[in-house]
């Protein structure tokens, strides 16, 4: 009888050197297609016989720098006011979603109050509450209240969309697994302890990438101020544009906003990626 021999683990694999074609070749082939589709498009651009026309009204580079100063200038009202008015939001959508998903029947009549909001800032365009806000309650005159359409059309912005944010606060607030809440209850905890000790936490990592591409829509929502007369970046363009008669000032209002939205885009796309990267880690 042969004796068995015992077994052996196999080699170890070899290492691959690294393949320059394998790393290279896709990167190239890609630049080389965005080269040729954007190039192709600028030079049917170039060749329409409007073009010229087109680069004087809107792309003129003297208009652009008279013009940087003054949008420049107005840009930095919306910046301040996206700031404020992303603080405010937070914290207020926040106490509204907390509100909502407390239960037991003493909160029904607060829960009740909450849905209304929702419901009605929901479904109003901001720019309507916008021109109403702004437009509205200055006129009244009530002593003791601002009369600023700035101050009004920041209001008008914050309770538009913390109406949003704060149905996005309740998706991750009812995302937490049902027997946090059981095991925090078992520790002795009340209702509202429970959810500031045990939901909160939790629900608010839940929330935070769809809370990013909120940030961003802000971000240019805010320019909706100007149509009640507040000097932003869109209303001091438009002021250059009606004075000469050439709408490069938009353009750079336009290029402003460009500046600001596109990091914040990226970040909520890493954002997102990281959480969904996470995710499946902890899922397997």
């Amino acid at each position: 009888m042969i004796p068995k021999q015992p077994d052996t683990p196999p080699p170890p694999p070899r290492r691959r050197g690294f393949d320059w074609r394998t790393a290279l070749v896709p990167g190239l082939i890609g630049a080389g297609s965005i080269a040729l589709v954007f190039g192709g498009l600028a030079w049917l651009v170039s060749q329409n016989e409007n073009w010229p026309r087109i680069q004087r009204q809107f792309f003129s580079l003297d208009h652009m720098l008279a013009a940087l100063p003054r949008v420049a200038h107005g840009f930095l009202t919306n910046m301040q006011v996206w700031l404020i008015a992303m603080l405010c939001i937070g914290v207020w959508a926040l106490l509204l979603a907390v509100i909502r998903s407390l239960r037991g029947p003493w909160f029904a009549p607060f829960r009740l109050m909450v849905v209304l909001y929702i419901d009605i800032f929901r479904g109003l365009p901001a720019l309507l509450l916008v021109i109403l806000f702004g437009f509205g309650i200055p006129a009244l005159r009530i002593a003791g209240l601002p009369n600023s359409g700035l101050f009004w059309g920041g209001v008008a912005m914050v309770l538009s969309y913390s109406a949003y944010v704060c149905e996005i606060y309740r998706a991750g607030i009812d995302a937490v697994h049902e027997g946090q809440r059981a095991a925090a209850r078992a520790l002795g905890l009340n209702e509202w302890q429970v959810m500031v000790y045990a939901i909160l936490p939790q629900a608010l990592r839940n929330a935070v990438p769809s809370l990013m591409n909120i940030v961003v829509a802000l971000q240019k929502d805010v320019a909706l101020l100007s149509v009640i007369g507040v000097r932003d970046a869109v209303r001091e363009a438009q002021i250059y544009t009606a004075t000469t008669f050439n709408y490069s000032a938009l353009v750079v209002a336009a290029l402003l906003f460009l500046l600001a939205t596109i990091p914040m885009a990226r970040l909520a796309d890493w954002i997102t990626h990281r959480d969904r990267v996470k995710r499946l880690q902890m899922a397997g």
